[in-house]
């Protein structure tokens, strides 16, 4: 009986193996026996050995089991780094068929207008060219990529990765942009329940609060430290000593333009507090006339962002699409792609930006693998005899995404430094 699935001839078989020294010793560090292990995966001892010899492939099914006996990831078995995942490893670490993804991907109009079948995903994992109209459409393939995504359980981001390291030599998918939407009824219904004063003060500290992320924005281009947002999103309101000694606050001086600074200032936060449009908080610091003071700080809620926004007539700003980048990673990612093609030095890329970008990485327990953007390459001492230094330079898929997006990136951060960046696009294989 004739398959309902157009293979072209015979079923492909599995493309990603995993790495039998690997799996072997795997067994071997917990002390499993062939048998024991078999018996926890539920195949026989025999096809343990075959797979360890490399005579047969398991399937995503059978290697998501093997990976749960041993208690490890897929990737740990297969060899593939964080950060460079083909499709191929989304669908085997989803366990998932080609039949089944074929399945998931028909019953979404994007995948019915691609007529997806299990023949052409193997394809699209293969980087062979898929037969079919559209297929060749970025911007209706770019419509897969959440299908994809839901189906394997991963961000959109990553599946676009995955597609463009898969399938380096041929246009991007091309995501949906989301666009910038009016302010909310609740956000604004939220602004007109306050009074003018507590809308005077709100507005204020949204400005005080975009002024400080913008002297942190500077720090960092300076490559100067920079406290966690946490810290820095606490505006000082306040110190708890005579203005004629300890002076003003940079927001206290906004508000006494505003003509709003007097002694009901303290009333007024506190409405707003009570209201979740702000946090209050205090702590002490050391002043050149007084010695230690206390200050009083104060932190606009992303609720109090929007009643704000909503207030003053502004858009509301649409976060940034599922596959760019932060202005802040972006940053990090422009200074690597920058010091091409000699890379970064090694002590010049640190902190937490690696886990989301640097291959071999991955953030919190649990957390998804980084893009892969730039990775640590050994650079040799003259006459090859040993490793001199290690230089961040970025993957392929990194130079490709600053080609792809670079144009994107100068209208959404413009303040970031892109100088010299252009020539990464021609120099493209």
């Amino acid at each position: 009986m004739k398959s309902s699935f157009d293979f072209d001839g015979a079923m492909p078989p599995p493309r990603r193996t995993i790495n039998p020294a690997r799996l072997a010793a795997r067994r071997a560090e917990l002390g499993l026996t062939h048998a024991e292990l078999a018996d926890r995966v539920g195949v026989s001892s025999r096809m343990i050995s075959f797979y360890e010899e490399g005579r047969h492939t398991p399937t995503p099914a059978r290697l998501e089991q093997l990976a749960a006996a041993l208690g490890c990831e897929v990737d740990a078995l297969t060899g593939t780094r964080r950060g460079q995942e083909t499709l191929v490893d989304l669908r085997y670490a989803a366990g998932l068929t080609l039949e089944r993804v074929a399945e998931l991907l028909r019953a979404s109009q994007a995948g019915r207008e691609l007529c997806v079948s299990a023949s052409k995903i193997s394809a699209l994992e293969c980087g062979r060219p898929v037969r079919g109209r559209h297929w060749q459409d970025p911007e209706a393939t770019g419509r897969l990529l959440a299908p994809l995504a839901k189906a394997y359980g991963v961000p959109i981001r990553m599946v676009l990765d995955a597609w463009m390291r898969t399938r380096g030599d041929e246009p991007a998918p091309v995501p949906g942009n989301k666009q910038r939407q009016k302010p909310s009824r609740i956000a604004l219904a939220t602004w007109e329940s306050l009074n003018e004063r507590q809308q005077i003060y709100l507005g204020e500290i949204m400005r005080d609060d975009r002024m400080t992320e913008t002297e942190m924005w500077m720090r960092r281009v300076q490559r100067l430290p920079v406290p966690r947002a946490a810290e820095w999103r606490k505006v000082p309101l306040t110190l708890k000593a005579a203005p004629s000694v300890v002076g003003y606050t940079r927001l206290q001086e906004r508000l006494r333009r505003s003509g709003v600074h007097d002694p009901g200032a303290g009333q007024t936060v506190h409405a707003l507090e009570r209201r979740r449009l702000l946090m209050i908080t205090e702590d002490t610091v050391e002043h050149p006339a007084v010695g230690e003071v206390g200050r009083v700080l104060v932190e606009i809620t992303r609720r109090g962002r929007a009643a704000a926004r909503a207030g003053l007539g502004e858009p509301r700003e649409p976060d940034p699409a599922a596959h760019l980048l932060s202005e802040w990673l972006w940053g990090v990612l422009a200074r690597v792609a920058a010091a091409e093609p000699i890379g970064l030095e090694d002590d010049q890329l640190a902190g937490r930006s690696l886990f989301f970008i640097g291959v071999g990485y991955r953030g919190r327990s649990g957390g998804r693998p980084s893009r892969g953007f730039v990775d640590s390459v050994p650079v040799m001492a003259p006459g090859d005899t040993h490793v001199a230094e290690y230089r961040w330079r970025l993957t392929r898929l990194g130079r490709r995404h600053v080609a792809e997006y670079l144009d994107v990136y100068r209208q959404l951060y413009p303040r970031a430094l892109t100088i010299g960046l252009d020539a990464l696009a021609g120099d493209m294989p």
